[in-house]
């Protein structure tokens, strides 16, 4: 097993050449928080061009699911590239994208038979349900939630309404999303923060500028990622539910950061028991290689022939990649070990929160897990220095993590993680913790 172990103050000379070359050759719109260079990883450990080694909480941004260069994953790609490493499925037919199909359809919850359609990315994901979900109600507008992160192209950005900087400069966006807030349990002032957001729905928005007989969808993550790693109370999305149902509108489930097994179950919905009318997929489902999916109740998969496709979506190489990670996920039992491995994450944060008071707020699912940083508890002021500074001490001394929302970080390493590698980590998070 690799152990932590930082041979040079990063970043080295090696790292330090290659961002000198970055920002003269590459374009500057990525957030990068620390300096770090990837060389290569393996399991939950990533090695920098100068030979330091790092344990991995953030799985790549929840995509490396099932550990970095899982032997069955890289086994399945490299067989694939040997037999075809390309022909689209824009207009022709091959075996791995079907049968990735037929697998998502038969995971995704809900009696309905389903349809999928596969594309590169998460944002490209969001933009197909989006064109779905007008396609099939004929109604023009969409609602999502402040906070909401969905990606960053003009339509997925549109609905995305977590930071200022990424909608700056692109307006006017796609006409017609409006959005409501996201229930917070830590933050809300109200008793039940998630009647507090239905009620704004129904008695704010639907009253006054967003006709719900006009209203094709409504786009929800089960648990925010970007925004803050928030989750909502559980009758927050069976709320929702009614409400579409209510008026017919179509509700988009996006687990492009929460599913794939992360929250210790399939999709994160599940834990809700509420279905969704279309689900959204990128992140892990490639093992790594680039590929997002819509999964749609059959009789909303409306589209004619023509109407929407894609020449790199479902490539035959990420569809394997995608079927051997699926089945690495359930023949390995990851979904168990990232509800056990979360639980004991969450319950020893909670005994650091004891011992460091900057710890507001505690939560998560399975490995989907966010802590916030406050400068006082009492009035929850938000250390937002605080918690860049602890993100990258914990960067020097080993630890990979990933802020998220103002004032938080969050912890979401490979499913495949170790309980004594989880001890490892949070051993480091302590030493940084102010």
């Amino acid at each position: 097993m690799a152990a932590l172990h930082i041979r040079i103050t990063p970043p080295g000379p090696r790292a330090r050449a290659f961002l000198r070359r970055s920002s003269r050759y590459v374009a500057p719109s990525a957030t990068q928080v620390y300096p770090l260079v990837v060389d290569r990883a393996a399991g939950c450990h990533v090695w920098d061009v100068d030979g330091n080694c790092y344990l991995d909480f953030t799985a790549g941004v929840a995509v490396s699911a099932t550990g970095h260069g899982h032997k069955h994953v890289v086994g399945a790609i490299t067989a694939q590239t040997d037999r075809l490493v390309h022909f689209s499925f824009a207009d022709f037919y091959y075996p791995s994208y079907i049968r990735l199909a037929e697998r998502l359809a038969a995971l995704a919850p809900g009696r309905d038979p389903k349809q999928v359609f596969f594309c590169n990315s998460g944002a490209e994901a969001t933009e197909a349900a989006i064109k779905l979900a007008r396609h099939a109600t004929r109604r023009p507008y969409i609602l999502a939630f402040y906070n909401a992160f969905h990606g960053r192209t003009l339509g997925a950005v549109s609905l995305t309404a977590s930071k200022a900087v990424q909608r700056r400069g692109f307006a006017p966006l796609l006409p017609g999303v409006f959005h409501a807030p996201y229930p917070d349990p830590y933050r809300s002032g109200a008793r039940d923060p998630a009647g507090e957001s239905l009620q704004y729905i129904e008695d704010v928005l639907f009253r006054t500028v967003l006709p719900p007989e006009e209203t094709a969808a409504i786009f929800i993550e089960p648990i925010q990622g970007e925004g803050g790693l928030i989750v909502p109370p559980d009758d927050f999305l069976t709320g929702l539910r009614r409400l579409c149902d209510h008026y017919g509108i179509l509700l988009v489930d996006d687990e492009v950061q929460a599913g794939m097994g992360r929250t210790g179950k399939f999709f994160a919905i599940e834990h809700t028991g509420v279905t969704p009318d279309i689900i959204c997929m990128a992140k892990a489902l490639g093992g790594g290689l680039p590929l997002g999916a819509i999964i749609a109740r059959k009789r909303v998969m409306s589209w004619e022939k023509g109407s929407h496709t894609s020449t790199f979506g479902g490539n035959p190489v990420a569809c394997e990649a995608g079927l051997a990670t699926i089945d690495v996920i359930e023949k390995e039992g990851l979904m168990r070990n990232a509800a056990e491995q979360g639980a004991y994450i969450q319950q020893r944060l909670r005994r650091l929160q004891r011992r460091h008071r900057m710890i507001g707020d505690v939560r998560g699912r399975g490995l989907m897990i966010g802590v916030e940083l406050v400068r006082d508890r009492r009035t929850k002021e938000r250390a937002v220095n605080e918690r860049d500074a602890v993100v990258l001490k914990a960067f020097q001394r080993g630890l990979l993590l990933l802020p998220c929302g103002r004032n938080s970080f969050r912890i979401s390493p490979p499913l495949s993680i170790s309980r004594h590698e989880v001890d490892e980590g949070l051993a480091v998070l302590e030493e940084v913790l102010p």
